[in-house]
């Protein structure tokens, strides 16, 4: 397990093709390589159906001459192909077009302190370890009470590291784990079966929920799910279940992504401090978060980690913005650039939160008379460059402040700026995702039945 976790490697050779690149003749460059292990065993009907381990190292190399750039990328680099893999990089940019926003982070913004943020679990389970879980998982889950089949269970776990090095001087690197446990479970029969599921995601195993209760939850959630009604198309408050609030702050960050500002590809171009939520309600990133799911001292150009409320009040308040993106539009970069070996940096969100109200869940629902609590959805019909919301969803019909029945196959739609308005947050905030939120009420959408 040393060796898997010793990046001295990766750090090594992440060097030497910055070194070769700025030889070759580049005037600026960076290279990013990582490693990822991985472990991961499938369960059905008692029985493993198949198991699997993944290991490797990826290297990726930019280079810059003047305005002009390209990445090349590689999971092989023998002894004498450093070299060869710069000059590659150098003889496909000095063909590529002019990027008038292209180059490294100024060097002011880049990370001098790596703060620890507790990402690392250093003991992988073995395959037995994981197998248990996932018998475990499967066999609360058939004991529910209903539940006719299993949909299969499973367990992983995994390791992943990455280094950034760039020919400004920059040197980083990060290391993380991961462990999950999923059920899905059937219940019902013939026609009138229906399925849910339930996971637990964390970098530490001692994080993890128990197997049982995952397994116990999705055999629950899918006997819940059994005899559905119609519904008939009107327009009612919706409340979407924390499980799946967070799509709705995945949205907003979607639209508040530099790049789509800079596209002009998002219904929020215009709205940079302008009240876009409630008042009280902040929607955070949180890159510092100790074990976040997305934790990271730096981004992928090297610049520092900071917290920042994307709203602030209500008011948005700024873009997630990495170094292009950022002078495109005239701005500094937030520090939110990700990045793949073989693509350039990227704006992109870390640990993400709206913060949470003060009713509970149950005071949301209890104030509506008809209404409907959703609890899965469906499909990708969101447009964020006009705002329009549109998707399939299930969970239950609210009565008198009650969930009485289930309800599927139906359409919740309507527009995202008036969705956002209208929000009102339960106090039911947990850190479960890379993505949070609390249990929402949103008013006034359309939900098209029969």
């Amino acid at each position: 397990m040393t060796s898997l976790l010793d990046q001295s490697a990766l750090s090594d050779l992440a060097e030497r093709l910055v070194k070769a690149a700025r030889r070759a003749g580049a005037d600026q460059a960076d290279a990013v390589a990582v490693r990822g292990i991985s472990l991961s065993v499938d369960v059905r009907d008692g029985a493993v159906e198949e198991s699997q381990r993944a290991e490797g190292d990826d290297v990726g190399l930019r280079v810059l001459v003047g305005k002009k750039q390209a990445v090349v990328s590689t999971n092989d680099i023998k002894a004498d192909g450093v070299d060869a893999l710069a000059e590659r990089a150098l003889a496909m940019a000095r063909v590529a077009p002019e990027d008038p926003f292209a180059g490294l982070a100024e060097p002011a913004l880049l990370a001098h302190e790596f703060p620890s943020l507790d990402l690392l679990d250093p003991d992988m389970p073995t395959v037995e370890v994981l197998e248990q879980r996932a018998h475990e998982a499967e066999a609360a889950a058939m004991a529910v009470a209903g539940v006719s089949k299993s949909g299969g269970a499973s367990a992983s776990s995994g390791i992943g590291g990455m280094v950034l090095v760039t020919s400004h001087g920059f040197h980083g690197a990060t290391i993380s784990s991961s462990h999950a446990i999923t059920m899905s479970a059937i219940a019902g029969e013939g026609t009138g079966m229906e399925t849910d599921y339930d996971y637990t995601a964390t970098l530490h195993a001692a994080d993890l929920e128990s197997a049982q209760k995952i397994g116990r939850s999705a055999g629950e959630r899918a006997v819940k799910r059994l005899n559905p009604r119609k519904v008939a198309t009107r327009r009612v408050p919706v409340v979407f279940d924390s499980r799946i609030s967070g799509s709705l702050v995945g949205h907003l960050a979607g639209a508040a992504n530099g790049s789509a500002i800079a596209r002009k590809t998002s219904f929020l171009r215009e709205k940079r401090g302008e009240q876009i939520l409630p008042r009280g309600i902040d929607l955070i990133d949180d890159p510092l978060r100790r074990r976040g799911l997305r934790s990271r001292p730096f981004d992928a150009e090297g610049v520092a980690a900071g917290v920042h409320k994307i709203v602030e009040n209500g008011v948005l308040t700024t873009w997630l913005l990495d170094c292009a993106t950022a002078r495109e539009l005239g701005m500094q970069t937030t520090g939110h650039a990700q990045r793949g070996v073989s693509s350039t940096p990227s704006p992109g969100p870390s640990n993400l939160h709206l913060t949470p109200g003060t009713k509970s869940p149950a005071e949301l629902i209890g104030e509506i008379e008809d209404g409907f609590f959703v609890t899965s959805l469906i499909g990708m019909g969101v447009n964020l460059v006009t705002g329009d919301y549109s998707r399939g969803a299930a969970g239950f019909w609210i009565e008198n402040g009650q969930l009485t029945y289930s309800v599927n196959e139906v359409t919740i739609a309507g527009h995202l700026s008036q969705m956002y308005r209208s929000l009102t947050p339960a106090n039911d905030l947990v850190f479960r995702f890379g993505t949070n939120a609390p249990t929402l009420r949103l008013e006034g959408l359309t939900v098209a039945g029969q």
